[in-house]
């Protein structure tokens, strides 16, 4: 098996914790009781938010941070043709998936810093609401069921949740 082979079969190895991300992500009630846009900045917002919740569960051993690279690079493969589907042409395509990139990481350290103070609030409204604060029971709302993730995420053993088992 060459590099590119084992490349490839470590995103593979991810595919399905990827997919159960983007599904719970897509749940209507982050966009209903949540007040979460229902557009493609809120979409991609709500997926970053999931995803980092996977991720920083995911630093917690060895065999996680490969898979929380792995991860990353799957959210790479996935955005590149929902901005090519957009209309964004070729030439800019790695220019938008590198700010991506650079949001994921933002996220990430915020949401981190969130955890870690248990205020989780002040990073969403910067984040997923884009600094329009919602009201108070929508804010409530994602962050309880964030952190009830966090929770179902730290639950899971590393290989099952690599697997796919978010709960």
């Amino acid at each position: 098996m060459g590099l590119f082979d084992r490349f490839i079969g470590k995103r593979d190895e991810v595919a399905g914790l990827y997919a159960a991300i983007v599904a719970r992500a897509r749940q209507p009630h982050w966009y209903l009781e949540g007040a979460v846009a229902d557009s493609v900045d809120g979409r991609f917002d709500m997926i970053a938010a999931v995803l980092a919740m996977a991720m920083l569960r995911l630093e917690d051993d060895d065999q996680g941070k490969a898979a929380a690279t792995h991860l990353a690079e799957a959210f790479v493969d996935d955005m590149d043709p929902q901005l090519r589907e957009i209309g964004i042409g070729d030439l800019l395509v790695g220019k938008h998936i590198g700010r991506m990139m650079a949001m994921l990481g933002g996220r990430l350290g915020a949401y981190r810093e969130g955890l870690a103070a248990g205020d989780l609030k002040p990073a969403l409204v910067r984040n997923l609401y884009r600094g329009d604060a919602p009201a108070d029971s929508a804010l409530a709302h994602v962050e309880h069921e964030l952190l009830a993730l966090r929770d179902e995420l730290a639950a899971v053993a590393t290989d099952r949740l690599i697997a796919g088992e978010l709960a």
